[in-house]
């Protein structure tokens, strides 16, 4: 009966004990569902962060990618306008030059006409002295009578006149009148001496000059060509020997000589046609010479003055690679 009664006391305790520890534990797995829950929230998140930055490191993989693509295209295309750039240089340096031989040929035939003219005109002046000295010739026998079948009276429509009566009348240019002895002609060459006596013809001393400049003789080239100016300054060929000159200069490296020659070319002889190179090459001679402003003025000037040139293009060319050496 005892037991019986305690018992129940038992079990009274025992419950007040288990109640709570019941308590604890629905909360503990509540809480640890809950962390369960949040850890799995945090593991999914993880998980899509990861896929984003996989996606985003493939974006910016395939940028990287496409930016080396377009820089290696960007190379490739500033090689191809550089090379393009040089073979249109190339290509008008060369017409430049052909341009310059043709002028140079053109000087040389302008030249040879000038002696053959000279030549022609020597040989008409020595046939009409021959034929104005036959004309007055006495024949042999002695007489005073012009000789058979010869007319006496020459296109000058002068009287013959024995050769012991007879006066030196030169004519106009230095050929003897009709009725001049033999003995008395005038020299056919005596009023055609140029101002300068010992001075050969332009066109030989400037073909001269020419003939040893193309064969690299530059010193004795230059010379020949001062030998032009000192004797026909005011001539157009002298201003083709102050643009050798400078040529010469220039090629030795003797930049601001050569830029006196080439000044002497534009402002002495405005209508030379070597004016426009003189212009070129007196840019090119100025940035030698470290004056890149100076240089581009006179190229900018040829290309207002003579746009359509080959030379205009050359200064054109050289004007973007100044730009591109100073960017």
């Amino acid at each position: 009966m005892k037991l019986l009664r305690i018992a129940p006391a038992a079990l009274f305790a025992c419950s007040l004990f288990v109640s709570p520890a019941f308590a604890v534990n629905k909360d503990m797995v509540q809480l640890q569902t809950q962390v369960q829950q949040l850890q799995e929230s945090v593991a999914r998140l993880q998980q899509a962060n990861d896929e984003r930055m996989g996606v985003l490191r493939d974006l910016v993989q395939q940028t990287a990618d496409s930016v080396n693509r377009m820089s290696v295209s960007v190379n490739t295309l500033q090689k191809q306008m550089s090379t393009s750039s040089e073979t249109e240089a190339g290509k008008t340096e060369q017409l430049s030059n052909q341009v310059q031989s043709l002028n140079d040929s053109m000087d040389e035939l302008k030249a040879r006409l000038g002696r053959m003219e000279k030549a022609l005109s020597d040989l008409q002046n020595q046939q009409q002295s021959i034929n104005a000295k036959l004309d007055n010739g006495v024949p042999s026998g002695g007489s005073n009578m012009p000789p058979a079948g010869a007319n006496p009276v020459p296109d000058t429509a002068v009287p013959y006149t024995p050769p012991p009566a007879a006066t030196p009348t030169p004519r106009k240019g230095g050929k003897p009148a009709a009725g001049t002895p033999m003995s008395q002609g005038v020299d056919p060459n005596a009023a055609q001496q140029p101002v300068a006596e010992s001075a050969p013809p332009v066109s030989d001393l400037y073909q001269t000059a020419y003939s040893d400049y193309v064969a690299a003789k530059y010193a004795l080239a230059s010379a020949e060509f001062n030998r032009v100016i000192q004797f026909y300054p005011d001539n157009a060929l002298s201003g083709n020997a102050n643009f050798y000159l400078g040529e010469i200069d220039y090629r030795a490296g003797k930049f601001p000589s050569a830029i006196k020659f080439y000044d002497k070319v534009l402002e002495q002889y405005p209508g030379n046609n070597k004016i426009a190179l003189s212009h070129l090459h007196k840019g090119y001679a100025l940035i030698a010479t470290r004056q890149e402003a100076a240089g581009a003025r006179e190229l900018r000037a040829l290309i207002a003055r003579y746009p359509g040139t080959p030379e205009a293009n050359q200064a054109r060319v050289k004007l973007n690679g100044l730009k591109r050496a100073a960017n």
